[in-house]
């Protein structure tokens, strides 16, 4: 395909002559008296060459190679007067053009200007290709990838940067996702309470009980994708005090701190469920199952809440941890779903979910006309026994099951010092 050329020159004769020399030289050569409409061309189609008067009436042929350069920045421009200077030829250099010819001229002397002037574009341009080539070397731009983490990148990346994040972010901030993250994990308890309180009877304990996994999952989904601040996922913390990037001490003002936040938030659930009316669903069987949840949980020895505690936030952890390695969201809420359900379909036992599970018992047990409840003593369902016989021992087997499980557990097998032998 030919190279094209414009010319606009508001002398017929050098159009003329010029639009002959070029075609014999194989351009398909356009040309224009009207300086307006060269810029329209220009604009328009994308010219490999072109050729400017200085003087034309009503336009400085300066101002129209500074125009052809900003709308083609490509074009070889070579600008062509009858009136030479040096001062001029030196001005339209400055303003884009590749060289300048006075008038009159041979043929073979603007054959070989504009030859010379699309070699110097050429090589103007492969100098800034080159430049631009070196930079991007230098700058070392880091390739976007949608590959999730591997184990040993999740490991770095909470040792490093999430578990200090955590520690040193603002006590207000921390305390206010502290709240959100008790009412997230309140919400999933609501929400599977409402799932399962009537299902067993059509469904079995087991499923209804996986189906109840499945809806609780929702509150840590809303943890980590919403972002907020769960005492059991914090446990992983201690990956950053065993790297040495935070003290022991640091860890434990924020674990006191988040746990209060978590309680605060679930409470809040439990208000909103009571005064909403909602446990009056089913004729108060919503209610009826919620104080059988608590009472169930409050009867459990010192070692079933501690072991049943470790797996539950083993299992936490791990989902904590498996969508920290995942780049979109939807990858976080299949890491999330099924350790989530797995921990609730297991029966095992979460202190912030409790935070909610047994205080909506204790409300609804004391305060809300249900029906009568046959083999349960709401005298054993009070706030010593939630505390005492529940949330602490629960507590000790989350930190146990999160910390030395997860979090050690991942830094002793990728992070740890390797001693040598030398």
């Amino acid at each position: 395909m030919a190279e094209k050329m414009l010319i606009i020159d508001d002398d017929e004769i050098i159009l003329k002559s010029c639009r002959k020399i070029f075609e014999a030289e194989g351009f398909e050569v356009s040309t224009t008296e009207n300086p307006q409409e060269g810029l329209n061309l220009v604009s328009e189609k994308t010219f490999a060459v072109v050729l400017v008067d200085w003087m034309m009436p009503g336009f400085d042929g300066m101002d129209v190679v500074e125009e052809i350069d900003r709308r083609s920045p490509n074009s070889a421009l070579v600008m062509i007067s009858g009136h030479p200077s040096v001062g001029r030829a030196t001005e339209a250099m400055k303003r884009g053009a590749m060289d300048y010819l006075p008038k009159p001229f041979k043929p073979e002397e603007i054959t070989a200007v504009v030859k010379k002037a699309v070699r110097r574009k050429v090589a103007e341009e492969s100098k800034a290709m080159g430049r631009f080539e070196k930079m991007l070397k230098t700058l070392q731009f880091p390739v976007p990838t949608l590959e999730d983490k591997a184990p040993k990148n999740i490991a770095e990346t909470f040792a490093q940067s999430v578990g200090v994040a955590k520690a040193t972010s603002p006590w207000f901030a921390v305390t206010v996702l502290g709240i959100l993250a008790g009412a997230y994990i309140g919400f999933g308890g609501l929400f599977f309470t409402t799932v399962t309180f009537d299902a067993a009877a059509v469904l079995g304990t087991g499923v209804s009980k996986m189906l109840g996994g499945a809806a609780f999952s929702v509150g840590l989904m809303l943890v980590v994708i919403a972002g907020a601040e769960l005492f059991t996922g914090n446990n992983l913390m201690v990956s950053s005090v065993m790297s040495r990037e935070i003290s022991f001490s640091t860890m434990m003002k924020r674990w006191g701190l988040v746990y209060l936040a978590n309680f605060v938030g679930s409470l809040l659930v439990v208000g909103l469920f009571y005064y909403s009316g909602l446990w009056k669903t089913g004729d108060g069987a919503l209610g009826v199952a919620a104080v059988k949840i608590a009472y169930a949980k409050v009867n459990l020895t010192f070692t079933e809440a501690v072991m049943r505690a470790i797996g539950c936030n083993w299992l936490v952890c791990l989902a904590v941890w498996m969508a920290l390695s995942a780049r979109q969201t939807i990858g976080k809420i299949f890491a999330i779903f099924f350790p989530i359900m797995a921990f609730v379909t297991m029966g095992f036992e979460h202190c912030i979910a409790n935070m909610y599970f047994i205080p909506a018992g204790i409300l609804l047990g004391h305060f809300a006309p249900i029906p009568a409840i046959p083999g349960i003593d709401l005298n054993l369902l009070n706030w010593g026994s939630f505390l005492w016989k529940n949330l602490l021992p629960v507590t000790i087997g989350n930190i146990i099951g999160g910390t030395v499980f997860v979090g050690m557990s991942y830094w002793g097998a990728y992070l740890r010092p390797v001693k040598s032998d030398h």
